[in-house]
């Protein structure tokens, strides 16, 4: 059981719902134009924030889900949380997408309002306050991502939510690397850009 668990929330995050919206109703794969990734952010560039909010909200959603079910169906801390580890992975490594996917920052927002929903919700309202002074996406990303384990860390979780803070922590800052680099040398996009369907 804690196999299949673990197993159907990674397909479960493998479901990318940027992708299909922008496959469905522009006709373009969205990780060839913008950023290259299929989340919400480059679908704000190609559709507009409309669509980007949906997106988000969806891809929070599978997040959620996974802990949500993995939750109810295991008794062991242990398989909630690699469930929410192979959720964000399968967002980010899609199996449908020939393991192309996005860069998992909704996804990680879903599994920690499942595992921590009042802690969750204020570092996601610094990441908004950030996104707004701003207009960088990706910085309040990163700053999230670098609070997600000094939360559970200071809030006293579990050393297992803690080592489950810093693994994601460290694959939301691998991917978001290039937008690291970017940063650094002045040349991010910012919010509200726009992209030209090639």
């Amino acid at each position: 059981m804690s196999v299949l668990l673990i197993i159907l929330s990674y397909l479960l995050g493998s479901v990318s719902f940027g992708y299909l919206f922008a496959k469905t109703l522009k006709g373009v794969d969205i990780r060839k134009i913008g950023s290259g990734n299929a989340g919400a952010t480059n679908i704000s560039r190609l559709m507009g924030f409309k669509y980007a909010i949906i997106v988000l909200i969806l891809d929070a959603f599978k997040g959620l889900l996974a802990i949500l079910i993995s939750s109810y169906l295991a008794t062991e801390t242990w398989v909630i949380l690699l469930c929410g580890l192979a959720v964000i992975i399968g967002h980010n490594w899609p199996i449908f997408l020939a393991f192309k996917g996005g860069r998992g920052a909704a996804t990680t927002l879903g599994v920690f309002l499942g595992l921590a929903p009042v802690p969750t919700l204020v570092v996601f309202g610094l990441f908004i306050a950030i996104i707004l002074i701003s207009r960088y996406v990706s910085l309040g990303t990163i700053v999230a991502a670098l609070l997600i384990p000094l939360t559970m860390y200071f809030l006293r979780y579990p050393l297992n939510y803690f080592i489950f803070g810093l693994s994601v922590c460290f694959i939301l800052l691998w991917r978001h690397y290039p937008n690291i680099k970017r940063l650094l040398q002045g040349k991010e996009s910012k919010l509200g850009d726009k992209v030209k369907i090639p």
